[in-house]
C-alpha cells in the first residue's frame, strides 16, 4: 500500500487500522475497541486491554527461543568498558530486580522515580517497574536538587532507584549528594531508595532508607509480569513548563506499545536481530522510546553509549560504534552532528572505520538545518531522514516512513504526518491556511495511540496548555507551514516567530541561510526589542574549528546572505561570532533564554542548562553590541 492511502485510512477508519497494529502485541486480554471518547477531549485507546510492558520487551523474545540474542549493547568510552547482555539475561535481573522491589511493598500503580546515567541498570529499573505496573519517572542524571525535589514532590514516589555518581569527560558527577539534598527539601519522602554503587564513586549510604543495588537483590524470588489495563500509564516524564513548574507527561501503556511496534519497521526499518542505536540520555523522550522500549519491544539489540559526539576520545566515536557494532539505524541530534562537524568538517574521522552496515541516519530534537543534512549525507552516503515529534506525543509526528515506502527527501522538512496525525497549519484565528502559509502547527483531535492523554494530576493544566488555543486541535507549540504535498516545515517555536515592523518572520528560515556559510558551524536567531520595529533580529555564529578569518569579515557576509535570501524585509544586521551557544543536555538551544539576556529581563536559570557559564559569555558578546539597551 502506498504510504499516502496508508495514511488516509489511519484518519478515515482509525479503529479498524489501530486494531490491526495491536494484533502485533501480547496482549493478556485483548481490547474490546481502540479509540475510547466518552470524555472527549480528553481521548484514551485500548482501555478494556490488560497488557504487559516488561512482557513484550522481554520475555516474548526468550520464549520463542531469542533468548541467546544480545539485547543491550553498553559502550562506554568515559569508562572505557564494553558489556553484552542478551535477553534472556536482561529478563532474569529486571525480573529478580522488580522481585526485590515488590519484597519491599511496591506495586502496580506506585511511583517509582529513577536518576541514572547511561548504564544498563537504568533500563533495568525502568524494565522492572514495568513488570510490576509500577510508574516510572525518569529524572536526567545530573539534575539538580532542586529540581529532583520538585519531581519528587509531583510524583510522590515510594521509593528512588539512583546510581552512586555519573562521569563526564574529566569529572565525577556525585548523584547521592544531590539526591539526599533533593529528599531533604523535598515534603514527600520515599519509603526507600536503591543505590546503585559505580566503583568511580562509592557513596556513603543513609541507614534505615537507602539500600544497596545488589545486597537488596539476594535471595529474592523473581517477579512474575502483572497484568495491567490499556490506559494504565507505564512512565509520567517532566517536560519543562514556561512557568518553572515541570509538567509531567503521562505514557498510557497499550497505546505506547502499539505505536512504538508500528515505528520500528515502517520508519527506522529495523527487523528483529537488527542493531539499533540512539544517541541519547534514558532521561528524555527519546531514550524512553529509542534506546529502551522501541527496539526492545521489536527485538532488536539496542545500544546504551556512554560518551560524548567529541571529546571521548575524538569526533569519531560515532563511526567507531556504529562500525564495531554493525549498527544498521542511526538516531541521534542535529546538533551532535554539528559538533562532529565543527571538529571534523572534512569527514576525516569517517574514513578511518567500515559503515557499511550503516543504512540510514535519523535526526530529531532541533530542527536540522539542511546544511547538516547535506554534509551528514556526504560523508556517510546514506540517506540522513528528518523528523519531527515531542515529549507529549511520544513518538514521530512527522517523519519519512523509510521502512513502508522511501519518500522523496525535502531539505528542511522532516517529512509527513504519521499514521492518526492530522496536522494542520493555522491562522491566530485557529483557521486553517493554504499551502507554504506561515503559521500555528496543531493536530485534529483525537491523537493517535501512544500520545499523551492527559498531565499526572494536572488535568486543567493540560487543558489549557494543549487544547485551550485552539479548539478541537492540540496545540504543538511549533510555528512552519505545509506544501501542496502535505510536507511539513518546523520553522520554530511559536514563541520564535518574530515581528518585524508588521512582518512575522521565522527565525529557523534566517538560521537556516546562516548555516549555509562555509564557515559557520553552528547558529542561532532571536529577536530582540525594537523601539521602531518591535523586534529585530540578531544572529550568533559559531565557526568551524581552524577557521581564522576576520570575524567582522564573517559577519559582514552572513548579514548580505540573510538580505539576498530573504530580503530586506528581514532587517538582519546584528550579528555576532560566539565560541558556543547555551543549550539543554539535550541539544535544544535556549533561544528563550537569550532573548530575555538582550532584553535586561528576569529569568530563571534553565533546569536543563548544559553549561551556566555559557550564558556569562552570551552576555557578554550581547554587552559588545549594546544590549540590552538603555
Amino acid at each position: 500500500m502506498r504510504y499516502a492511502d496508508l495514511h488516509q485510512t489511519s484518519l478515515q477508519d482509525p479503529e479498524s487500522f489501530w486494531m490491526e497494529q495491536a494484533q502485533a502485541i501480547d496482549w493478556i486480554k485483548p481490547p474490546s475497541k481502540a479509540l475510547f471518547d466518552a470524555q472527549a477531549p480528553l481521548y484514551e485507546w485500548f482501555v478494556d486491554g490488560e497488557v504487559n510492558m516488561c512482557w513484550n520487551a522481554l520475555d516474548r523474545h526468550v520464549e520463542v527461543g531469542r533468548g541467546d540474542q544480545v539485547a543491550v549493547i553498553h559502550d562506554s568510552p568515559i569508562t572505557g568498558t564494553k558489556a553484552h547482555i542478551t535477553y534472556t539475561e536482561m529478563r532474569d535481573r529486571v525480573a529478580r530486580l522488580a522481585g526485590a522491589l515488590q519484597a519491599r511493598g511496591v506495586e502496580k500503580g506506585d511511583r517509582v522515580i529513577i536518576y541514572m546515567p547511561m548504564i544498563p541498570e537504568a533500563l533495568m529499573a525502568m524494565l522492572a517497574c514495568a513488570r510490576l505496573g509500577a510508574i516510572h519517572s525518569v529524572v536526567f542524571g545530573g539534575f539538580a536538587a532542586n529540581e529532583l525535589a520538585v519531581r519528587i514532590d509531583d510524583a510522590q514516589p515510594k521509593c528512588v532507584i539512583a546510581a552512586s555518581c555519573g562521569i563526564e569527560p574529566g569529572r565525577v558527577i556525585g548523584y547521592k549528594p544531590l539526591l539526599d539534598g533533593a529528599i531533604e527539601s523535598a515534603r514527600h519522602k520515599p519509603e526507600f531508595c536503591v543505590i546503585f554503587q559505580r566503583e568511580q564513586q562509592v557513596a556513603p549510604l543513609t541507614p534505615g532508607r537507602d539500600l544497596d543495588w545488589n545486597a537488596f537483590q539476594d535471595g529474592v524470588a523473581p517477579a512474575d509480569c502483572v497484568p495491567v489495563a490499556g490506559n494504565h500509564p507505564v512512565y509520567i516524564l517532566y517536560t519543562s513548563g514556561t512557568t518553572g513548574q515541570p509538567k509531567g507527561v503521562i505514557r498510557p501503556t497499550g497505546g505506547y506499545l502499539v505505536a512504538l511496534q508500528w515505528t520500528m519497521k515502517n520508519i527506522y526499518n529495523v527487523d528483529p536481530g537488527d542493531v539499533f542505536w540512539t544517541a541519547s540520555d534514558v532521561g528524555w523522550v527519546v531514550g524512553h522510546s529509542y534506546i529502551c522500549y522501541g527496539p526492545l519491544i521489536t527485538g532488536n539489540t539496542t545500544i546504551v553509549f556512554e560518551g560524548k559526539p567529541v571529546g571521548t576520545p575524538d569526533a569519531g566515536t560515532f563511526w567507531r560504534v556504529i562500525s564495531e557494532h554493525r549498527v544498521k539505524s542511526f538516531f541521534t541530534a542535529p546538533t551532535a552532528f554539528r559538533a562532529v562537524r565543527r571538529e571534523d568538517p572534512k569527514g576525516e574521522f569517517v574514513r578511518q572505520y567500515d559503515l557499511s552496515c550503516l543504512k540510514t541516519v535519523y535526526l530529531a530534537g532541533e530542527r536540522a538545518d539542511p546544511d547538516t543534512i547535506i554534509w551528514a549525507q556526504d560523508q556517510l552516503n546514506v540517506p540522513v531522514v528528518d523528523h519531527w515529534w515531542q515529549t507529549e506525543t511520544g513518538w514521530p509526528i512527522a517523519a519519512n516512513p523509510v521502512g513502508c515506502e522511501m519518500l522523496p527527501v525535502k531539505l528542511g522538512s522532516p517529512a509527513v504526518a504519521m499514521p492518526g496525525y492530522d496536522v494542520q497549519v493555522l491562522d491566530e484565528g485557529g483557521k486553517p491556511v493554504g499551502p507554504d502559509t506561515l503559521g500555528a502547527i496543531a493536530i485534529k483531535l483525537p491523537l493517535p495511540p501512544g500520545t499523551l492523554p492527559n498531565l499526572w494530576n494536572a488535568e486543567a493544566r493540560y487543558r489549557k496548555s494543549y487544547l485551550a488555543q485552539f479548539p478541537g486541535y492540540y496545540a504543538t507549540g511549533d510555528a512552519g507551514y505545509m506544501d501542496a504535498d502535505g510536507y511539513v516545515y518546523i520553522m520554530a517555536r511559536t514563541d520564535d516567530v518574530i515581528n518585524v515592523a508588521g512582518h512575522r518572520l521565522s527565525t529557523g528560515g534566517m538560521e537556516e541561510v546562516l548555516a549555509s556559510h562555509p564557515d559557520v558551524a553552528e547558529c542561532a536567531v532571536i529577536g530582540v526589542a525594537d523601539s521602531l520595529k518591535g523586534q529585530l533580529p540578531l544572529g550568533f555564529l559559531c565557526l568551524n574549528k581552524g577557521t581564522e578569518r576576520d570575524h567582522a569579515e564573517i559577519v559582514g557576509e552572513c548579514v548580505k546572505l540573510v538580505r539576498d535570501k530573504i530580503g530586506p524585509v528581514a532587517a538582519f544586521k546584528l550579528a555576532v561570532v560566539v565560541d558556543r551557544l547555551p543549550k539543554t543536555r539535550s541539544g535544544k538551544i535556549l533561544r528563550g533564554t537569550m532573548v530575555s539576556i538582550a532584553d535586561g529581563k528576569e529569568f530563571k536559570m534553565p533546569a536543563t542548562i548544559d553549561d551556566p557559564a555559557i550564558l556569562d559569555e552570551i552576555t557578554e558578546a550581547l554587552r559588545g553590541l549594546g544590549y540590552p539597551q538603555g
